[in-house]
């Protein structure tokens, strides 16, 4: 089985293919300080629950923004798995070819998305990613990553409002029945929730004009779903699109 790990600022996911099929899948908080013992233990409970040993997984790759960690899953992957982690950044075939101005400055998992948007459903396309930061990526037909937008993730917003404003209390990422809030409560998650799909649909439409063709749109990440239901610009939705992207980019690495 394949092992995959998208180690991102707040969370490590993790997924184990049988070919193309997940098979088990989970997500770990990330902590820069975990120690390479104590995440192998974190990652072999969690692959446990779902009937797999650690003597099952015969590869692994993964995707990191977060440096400390990128050291921990190399030595976790030989040390405990017996295999040399594939990393991204290092794999000599992406899945895409990038085309902007500083290449080594783009996110590995930028570059997972857009190569999993390509290899899932063609090109063009646009990524959007919800995460820690939202972030959109742009591939052509021929498959070249040619830039995106990077945006403060929902959460994010919500906790910079929270810790800025003494009077506005904790919200969740949750959708009004009212785009007009009758409370404080309803107002701030007005704002953040319909002020997120109103941001999306115009970034779209601006990138859309500025590439000038009609690209699709594959969406992904935690609140996926739930931005989803409040509009009609998102043509793909798939959750899991960083880790089937990074299973992708180790088939190509392997052949």
């Amino acid at each position: 089985m394949l092992l995959a790990v998208d180690i991102g600022n707040t969370n490590m996911k993790l997924a184990a293919f049988d070919g193309e099929r997940i098979v088990a899948s989970d997500r770990i908080p990330t902590k820069e300080s975990i120690s390479p013992v104590t995440a192998t233990t974190l990652i072999c409970e969690s692959l446990a629950q779902h009937g797999i040993r650690k003597q099952d997984i015969s590869g692994i790759v993964f995707c990191s923004v977060v440096p400390p960690l990128t050291t921990m899953l190399e030595r976790a992957a030989a040390d405990t798995f017996g295999v040399t982690a594939l990393d991204v950044k290092e794999a000599e075939d992406r899945g895409v070819r990038l085309d902007v101005d500083k290449p080594d400055g783009v996110g590995t998992d930028r570059i997972v998305n857009a190569a999993a948007a390509y290899g899932l459903f063609g090109g063009p396309a646009i990524v959007v990613d919800f995460g820690t930061a939202t972030t959109f990526d742009v591939v052509t037909g021929s498959g070249i990553f040619v830039g995106g937008v990077i945006a403060p993730g929902i959460s994010l917003a919500s906790e910079a409002l929270t810790a800025r404003a003494a009077q506005l209390p904790p919200i969740k990422p949750v959708f009004p029945d009212n785009v007009i809030g009758r409370d404080t409560d309803q107002a701030m998650r007005s704002g953040l929730m319909y002020g997120y799909v109103g941001l999306m649909e115009s970034l779209i439409r601006r990138i859309r004009a500025e590439i000038g063709s009609e690209t699709k749109v594959i969406a992904t990440g935690g609140l996926v779903e739930t931005i989803a239901e409040k509009t009609d610009i998102i043509d793909e939705l798939e959750p899991d699109l960083t880790l089937q992207g990074l299973r992708l980019i180790w088939e190509l690495n392997q052949e």
